[in-house]
């Protein structure tokens, strides 16, 4: 199986060897298309206004076998229009495991949601990497984890963005400040990358992050929320250990999720999405966002 490969310094701002400036390889923003909506992934999107929406997600503790770290997970019912989902203390870090549901699905994606990450009393969460939002993750892929995530939350301080892949159990994870409250994320995979997006309220879509990838055709996408990683302790250094069973702690994080919807991305075959003078990040958010978002 593959996996995600190296990484990208920056977020998406330092070229590879340029095409010519006007010339094949270059895409413009006018011959950008956004995804388009619809079709057979579009049939997985979840607008969360009826309970019976929950059966169309899996959870992955059900499907490979592990701890439920989910304490609170349901859809219209503790927030009207949405799925909301409370996490036991947990992570998503190397080889660490949290929650996590999902659908599989096959192809070039496009997954944005709008999500609300707090403390369970209001507020930003106050333990230490308490994050919620997207990722999309290699079936099966516990001995040797692969996956990339886009989440909002607390990491080593509160107010962040986080962009992160693991390859082979080996997390990268990069920090960016965000404001509070509702915040807008997209997680695409197109040919040979890998893109993570936010948006928060009323502002502009941002790259966070592009990445090379190798990943397998059919991923898990869906939904992921931690909290509390100080609680691990010493077992910080010991995955085996800390997944085997639930660690007692303090988590303090609720996710919203308002609405999960997939589309299809195309770019021409000429244009590079590695490289930002192929595809500058103004394209990119025009061909990784759904118009009108």
């Amino acid at each position: 199986m593959a996996a995600v490969v190296s990484v990208l310094s920056g977020c998406g701002t330092s070229p590879l060897a340029p095409p010519t400036p006007s010339g094949p390889g270059v895409l413009t923003l006018d011959n950008a298309k956004a995804p388009a909506p619809g079709g057979e992934v579009g049939e997985a999107s979840t607008e969360f206004d009826d309970a019976a929406d929950l059966s169309v997600w899996t959870k992955l503790s059900q499907t490979e076998k592990d701890v439920d770290r989910i304490a609170k997970y349901d859809v219209n019912k503790t927030a009207k229009g949405s799925m909301y989902l409370e996490p036991k203390t947990s992570a998503w870090f190397d080889g660490f495991r949290g929650p996590f549901v999902y659908q599989e699905l096959a192809g070039d994606i496009v997954m944005h949601a709008r999500v609300k990450v707090e403390g369970k009393k209001g507020g930003q969460p106050q333990r230490k990497f308490s994050l919620g939002g997207l990722m999309a993750r290699q079936p099966g892929s516990y001995a040797k984890p692969n996956w990339v995530s886009v989440t909002t939350g607390t990491a080593e301080k509160s107010g962040q963005v986080e962009v992160k892949y693991t390859q082979d159990g080996s997390s990268k994870p990069q920090e960016l400040a965000v404001k509070s409250g509702w915040v807008e994320l997209s997680l695409a995979r197109v040919g040979r990358v890998f893109v993570a997006l936010y948006k928060e309220e009323g502002g502009a879509w941002k790259v966070g992050r592009r990445w090379p990838s190798t990943l397998p055709d059919v991923l898990q996408w869906g939904v992921t929320a931690y909290s509390d990683w100080d609680s691990y302790s010493l077992l910080k250094k010991d995955a085996t250990k800390g997944n085997a069973k639930q660690v007692k702690g303090n988590p303090d994080l609720k996710l919203t999720v308002d609405f999960i919807r997939f589309l299809r991305p195309e770019l021409p075959e000429y244009a590079d999405p590695l490289n930002t003078a192929s595809v500058s990040d103004e394209v990119l958010i025009k061909a990784m966002t759904p118009a009108g978002a």
